[in-house]
């Protein structure tokens, strides 16, 4: 009887071990599925902040150029008689430089965007932090 025995406490052992690594296969697919779902959510929040942030872009630029040129427009008539010459190159000179500080200031934030996926990334980091066995 203790051959029989044997085996089948041999076999529910080999059951359970099967049935924690299946566990730990689930446990597993749940956390890569729920970081998947991270990026993906993270992905689309981005990428709606970007397409509000163009549009707004554009808008604001619309209606700063449309002021800029009435202003310049006014500015040019007004001073027509005596300096008309001279207010056209300033006002083309203030462009110039306004137009370089503003290359200099998008080239700056393109290299400081944030990091995308900046969460999946940290949640990652702690997943691999709770794993790791204490030392």
């Amino acid at each position: 009887m203790d051959r029989d025995e044997a085996p089948s406490a041999a076999g529910g052992r080999r059951g359970g071990l099967i049935a924690s690594l299946q566990g730990l296969l689930d446990s597993l697919l749940a956390i890569v599925q729920t970081r998947i779902e991270l990026v993906a959510s993270e992905y689309e929040e981005e990428r709606e902040r970007l397409r509000e942030l163009v549009l707004y872009g554009m808008i604001t630029l619309f209606f700063f150029g449309f002021g800029v040129v009435l202003l310049t427009l006014f500015v040019i008539l007004l001073l027509w008689e005596p300096h008309g010459l001279l207010v056209v190159g300033g006002f083309a000179v203030a462009y110039l430089v306004a137009a370089l500080i503003a290359l200099v200031v998008l080239l700056t934030k393109a290299r400081q965007r944030p990091r995308v996926f900046s969460a999946t990334v940290a949640e990652l980091r702690k997943d691999r932090e709770q794993l790791k066995e204490p030392e």
